[in-house]
């Protein structure tokens, strides 16, 4: 049983599994997520993008795209946009995560794992292609914006910038709402915002960010 939705990417589908219907993808299980033949539920509370899928931001993500991934962590998040995507370049710095993204890239010959800072995009400017069409960000560090702004010499001029922002990464101490305005003033000279929704429902002090080069 599928749910047609148009704002989805092709490849990712809304389907019944065990008696809820889910945002799910094709392909082979990576955390225990609940299965169907070949579909995977995706977990929206553990996979912020999942969560701006499910609360119908605008991703723009058609399917088939090139895509930069940064903080892949375990490849939760990223295994699914492999799924639906084409070349996928996940960017995780610490070590024993990696270890289990090697085990959801073994399946997905367009995954392709990189130990590597994202903060120093200059250590992996020389495998990732220019012009990615989609640069997703869900690093727990301080200055994100920073990050992202880095990272802007891997995007299309017509790419987007997905981002997650974490709060609590950036201060511990602060309102959430004032870390976010601070971040997104960060991002105004490289990036136009083009929509931005919280995702409480999902993970708490967190902000879904969709953004396009200037």
């Amino acid at each position: 049983m599928t749910g047609t939705d148009p704002s989805l990417p092709d490849g990712v589908e809304r389907r019944v599994i065990d008696g809820d219907e889910r945002l799910c993808t094709r392909g082979a299980p990576v955390y225990g997520e609940p299965t169907d033949d070949e579909w995977r539920a995706w977990d929206a509370g553990r996979s912020k993008l999942g969560g701006m899928l499910e609360l119908g931001m605008d991703t723009a993500l058609s399917g088939g795209e090139r895509v930069l991934y940064l903080g892949a962590a375990n490849g939760t998040t990223v295994s699914h946009v492999a799924d639906f995507a084409g070349p996928t370049y996940a960017v995780e710095f610490s070590p024993r995560p990696v270890r289990d993204l090697l085990d959801a890239c073994k399946p997905r010959s367009n995954l392709f794992p990189l130990l590597k800072d994202a903060r120093r995009p200059e250590t992996y400017a020389h495998v990732v292609e220019a012009d990615c069409d989609v640069l997703v960000q869900d690093v727990a560090t301080r200055g994100q914006a920073d990050v992202a702004v880095g990272n802007r010499q891997f995007l299309a001029d017509d790419g987007r910038l997905l981002l997650a922002v974490k709060a609590r990464s950036e201060d511990v101490a602060a309102a959430p709402d004032a870390v976010f305005d601070d971040v997104l003033a960060d991002l105004e000279s490289t990036y136009e915002v083009l929509e931005t929704r919280p995702l409480d429902r999902f993970h708490e002090d967190h902000l879904g960010v969709v953004a396009t080069p200037r």
